[in-house]
């Protein structure tokens, strides 16, 4: 239906056009005053918050003594399509609070910048032959233009952008010290590479196969340092996309197993990748959680990502090879009646199925449903392992799918029975926990029971049932699993955990490993490194080049930035999106002049190859909180005074980092955990002072809209549907109507010119903040703007004549009333901006100037200033506008925010009720601070009260003062 409402301002009660007051609040004057405003701001450098120190954004070293608050939203993408109104819900958010902030005595940092590399522009490149930063630039203009409309009070001194290559140059910088690190267990810390070389150079830390230091080639120490650096090229199974042309990170992959970006599928395949070694903080990553102030869920997700958990590590002898597995079950060992290893596990990883483990033909007596019908077992390994690529792990881990898999021709040894154990491939084990390999204990997890079931396999009770089934597995209909049963049928002649606890049988026999070197206790967790290849073009180049014996070189600091060069074709080579069996081909690759190279990186002019592959998208938003401090360092990514004293730690923020980030929920485990790694990272190494980004975190919720779709399902246009008798037509049409998204695609999207012009830009940040609590999402409804637009009216109305354009307000003492009014609006607002509850402060400042309306004098002066000041962070532009015209020659951006009286914020009376035997018998008006006492006696004494008593005695009195007695008579 239409979205359009037309300005109350236009017409006249009848619907007709109405002659407007010359001075009356409308769109025109508010368009008026808003951009005068906005220019003045920009020209005075109203918002520009000064460094300490020196340097080109030092300024008045009296703000700079006021507390700090760095506030941020998080990096928005330039699209094409600009913003809709969902997309500025926490930009004006951030921007109320940050107003609020500067108003209670702040320096405040405030800015906005733009995250632009990524597919999106990219895909516009492909499609149309422009250059990727000429749209972007484009789209950035667009976007600074809408964001300017809205008065956001931003420091655009500070503003950045990831293409611009004075940014990238430290994106690949910090990539270099990432490169150049390891992570030392016994620091718990990054350090320099150089102090591993130094140890393996004194023989302190023996090389892999114990050949002194010096005797090793150049590719053999890189080889070395490559498996300690927290930025390391491996090959390893990675989520290669056929459709995008690229690799992508297990979080870009949707739960059924397809790109999230253009729902292609993926597959597992092998290639040589750049990763960074966010393992190596995994127990940081979650230990710090704790000091952070981030939502529960947030943290929650967090957790779960990183998925510790404690076990074993347990080797099982297979042939001359070994397999290790990790179980948090070591206590059921003695049940371990087969092996599973995931298809991409590398013992059987190899080509046509030929990996180290598997043997040319199947032993005797193999079991026929074992085999899968090939005659041998390379054959039967390939075969599953390409079937298995082509699932998501959701769909390979999913209870209700039936097991498949095969057997891989030979047996592992049972290290505490002896017994021989079939080893398998199934795809329901995944290489992305643990091992990729387990030890499958059919009687005690349903899973491995499934699997046994299908194939024939033995299953042994290891975990005394509780529930009467008895010990025989080959009788129940599924596993049977507890941590409060005793253990079974586990003794040999070495060991015996028969009768113990399930703690105790852990403890027992993880110390028996440990002592016999086959095992011992360890921690596993489920987050894997971090895949930091892709294969495109619109991303930062890696400042990495290798020579003729393919050891990667570290280009020096002189060198960067290393600025992407002009391709002739912007897209990565696309294939079939069903074909697996490719192998990508990056833009960067076909521009032979700029990939071969001869350079002197300190041991004279040589030739190099260029690393081909780009930085993910994630890599410019991991520290651009960093960059926002001192954005014009080119000796620095940022002077480490100006550091400490915007993210340093302090009291009630030990761990440091920005003091508001506002952003959505679902970069829980993307943006927000890459960012943290890097912070630490940077932190160990000694170039900052915090060591987590955000301290505090606050998740908006989402502006949602009608979505109308026809008889095939197709969304039509939003603004032409109409409405009638409850239905929803298009075009004479009946459409159905469901609330979504708000987007271009979904022709359902509201822009915020749109209601600028219709309204104000005012109107619609009173409206955004006004539609409901911050954090929940809310539906978009044009017709309800009109509501902020009257409260605006009203207040302008209150203190300027619209006929004459005069102020209306009085040098006169406000009444009682109005001090209560006032004082209450002023508390209950002052609490409302600092805990981010927007929708009830502008509540409070509407039934102030409702009081102030219904009164029908002229309001006081000082009353009309004080809402003004208290409506200034939400509708800045018409704040600034009656702050001048009521004589004040100053901004109102750095006015001090109103303080309460609290003689005038408690009621003077409340009304207290007086029950008998459950029932209301008397209500007494009592003043607020009465005592439990004195309103026992005064309830007492209360004729009504002794009139229902009739003389009865009393057993008991609750007082709950001031507002209840409840009297239970003997």
């Amino acid at each position: 239906m239409s979205e359009t409402t037309t300005s109350p301002a236009a017409h006249g009660a009848g619907g007709a056009p109405a002659e407007v007051a010359p001075h009356r609040y409308t769109a025109a004057l508010a368009a008026d005053i808003e951009a005068r405003w906005q220019d003045f701001w920009d020209a005075q450098g109203t918002y520009e918050a000064p460094n300490p120190g020196g340097g080109d954004l030092a300024g008045d070293a009296a703000l700079v003594a006021r507390p700090k608050k760095f506030i941020m939203d998080m990096f928005p993408y330039p699209s094409g399509a600009g913003l809709h109104v969902g997309h500025p819900l926490g930009f004006i958010a951030t921007d109320v609070y940050a107003r609020y902030q500067r108003m209670t005595g702040h320096n405040v940092l405030h800015t906005l910048g733009f995250d632009a590399f990524g597919l999106p522009a990219e895909q516009y490149a492909v499609q149309t032959g422009t250059h990727p930063r000429v749209s972007t630039e484009a789209n950035i203009v667009n976007m600074r233009r809408q964001l300017r409309r809205l008065g956001l009070g931003h420091d655009q001194r500070r503003s950045v952008e990831t293409i611009d290559p004075a940014y990238y140059k430290w994106t690949q910088w910090i990539f270099l010290q990432i490169f150049n690190s390891w992570y030392d267990p016994e620091a718990d810390a990054a350090r320099p590479i150089d102090t591993l070389v130094a140890q393996f150079e004194a023989g302190t830390r023996r090389t892999p196969d114990g050949r002194p230091w010096a005797e090793l080639s150049n590719a053999e120490r890189a080889g070395v340092l490559g498996e300690y650096r927290l930025a390391y090229a491996s090959d390893a199974p990675v989520n290669w996309c056929p459709g995008l042309g690229t690799v992508l990170a297990n979080e870009e992959v949707t739960a059924d197993g397809r790109s999230e970006r253009g729902n292609f599928p993926v597959f597992k395949a092998k290639l040589r990748q750049w990763n960074m070694r966010i393992t190596a903080y995994a127990d940081r990553l979650l230990n710090d959680l704790d000091a952070l102030d981030w939502p529960e869920a947030i943290k929650l997700q967090q957790r779960n990502w990183i998925g510790r958990s404690e076990g074993a590590r347990v080797d099982f002898p297979v042939g001359d090879e070994k397999i290790i597995v990790f179980t948090t079950r070591q206590d059921t060992l003695f049940g371990a009646t087969y092996m599973v290893l995931a298809p991409e596990h590398p013992l059987v990883a190899g080509e046509n199925g030929n990996g180290s483990l598997v043997p040319d033909a199947w032993p005797e007596g193999t079991h026929e449903v074992w085999t899968g019908g090939h005659a041998t077992p390379a054959q039967a390994v390939d075969a599953y392992r390409k079937q298995a690529a082509a699932k998501s792990d959701i769909e390979r881990q999913a209870e209700a799918k039936d097991k498949t898999g095969v057997f891989t021709g030979v047996y592992a040894t049972n290290p505490v029975s002896g017994e021989p154990v079939p080893v398998f491939i199934a795809d329901y084990v995944l290489m992305g926990y643990g091992t990729g390999a387990i030890m499958a204990v059919p009687a005690h997890d349903s899973r491995d029971f499934a699997f046994a079931r299908a194939f024939e396999l033995p299953m042994r009770c290891v975990v005394e049932p509780s529930d009467g089934r008895g010990t025989d597995p080959s009788t129940w209909d599924d596993a049977f699993s507890s941590y409060d049963a005793k253990i079974v049928n586990s003794s040999d002649t070495e060991i015996t955990l028969d009768g113990l606890g399930v703690a105790e049988a852990k403890a027992k026999i993880t110390d028996w490993l440990a002592a016999k070197g086959i095992g011992e206790g360890t921690v596993n967790f489920r987050l894997r490194d971090w895949l930091f290849s892709r294969q495109r073009y619109w991303g930062e180049p890696f400042p990495i080049v290798y020579d003729e014996d393919g050891v990667a070189h570290a280009l020096p600091e002189s060198m960067l930035p290393l600025e992407l060069p002009e391709v002739e074709d912007y897209s990565p080579r696309t294939f079939d999106p069903d074909d697996a069996d490719t192998q990508p081909e990056t833009p960067l690759s076909r521009n032979e002049g700029w990939v071969n190279v001869e350079l002197d990186l300190g041991d004279g002019v040589k030739r190099y190859r260029r690393e081909t592959n780009t930085m993910p998208n994630w890599a410019g938003s991991c520290w651009y909180e960093m960059r926002y401090l001192d954005p014009n360092n080119a000796d620095a990514m940022v002077e480490p005074g100006v550091e400490q004293y915007w993210m340093g730690p302090r009291e009630g923020q030990p761990l440091g980092g920005v003091d508001l980030y506002v952003g959505g929920a679902e970069h829980a485990v993307l943006h927000l955990l890459y960012a943290r790694f890097w912070s630490k990272v940077l932190h160990d190494l000694g170039h900052i002072s915090s060591c987590e980004p955000f301290h505090k975190l606050y998740n908006q919720g989402m502006i949602q809209a009608f979505v109308y779709r026809d008889s095939r399902g197709i969304a039509v246009p939003a603004a032409e549907v109409e409405e009638r008798d409850g239905a929803y037509y298009y075009k004479g049409d009946k459409v159905s109507r469901v609330l979504g998204k708000m987007g271009k695609s979904l022709k359902n999207a509201v822009t915020p010119d749109e209601i600028c012009a219709e309204f104000g830009a005012d109107t619609l940040r009173l409206y955004e903040m006004a539609m409901g609590p911050l954090d929940v999402s809310r539906p978009w409804d044009t017709r309800a703007v009109v509501g902020q637009y009257r409260l605006l009216q009203r207040l302008w109305r209150n203190i300027v004549d619209e006929a004459t354009g005069e102020v209306t307000v009085v040098d006169t003492e406000p009444d009682e009333a109005t001090l209560r009014a006032l004082h209450k609006a002023i508390d209950g607002v002052t609490q409302d901006m600092a805990n981010l509850r927007f929708n009830t402060a502008i509540a409070k400042v509407t039934e102030l100037n409702n009081h102030l309306t219904k009164a029908g004098n002229p309001v006081p002066r000082t009353v009309a200033e004080r809402l003004v000041l208290l409506i200034a962070p939400l509708a800045p532009h018409i704040a600034e506008e009656l702050w001048r015209k009521l004589g004040h020659t100053e901004t109102i951006v750095h006015a001090d925010f109103p303080v309460a009286d609290p003689a005038y914020v408690v009621d003077e009376a409340v009304t207290c009720v007086v029950q008998v035997k459950g029932k209301v018998k008397a209500r007494l008006e009592v003043a607020p601070s009465i005592s439990d006492a004195d309103l026992e006696t005064a309830a007492l004494a209360e004729p009504a009260v002794v009139a229902a008593l009739g003389g009865a005695g009393i057993r008991k009195v609750i007082v709950r003062a001031p507002k209840l007695v409840n009297i239970v008579p003997a």
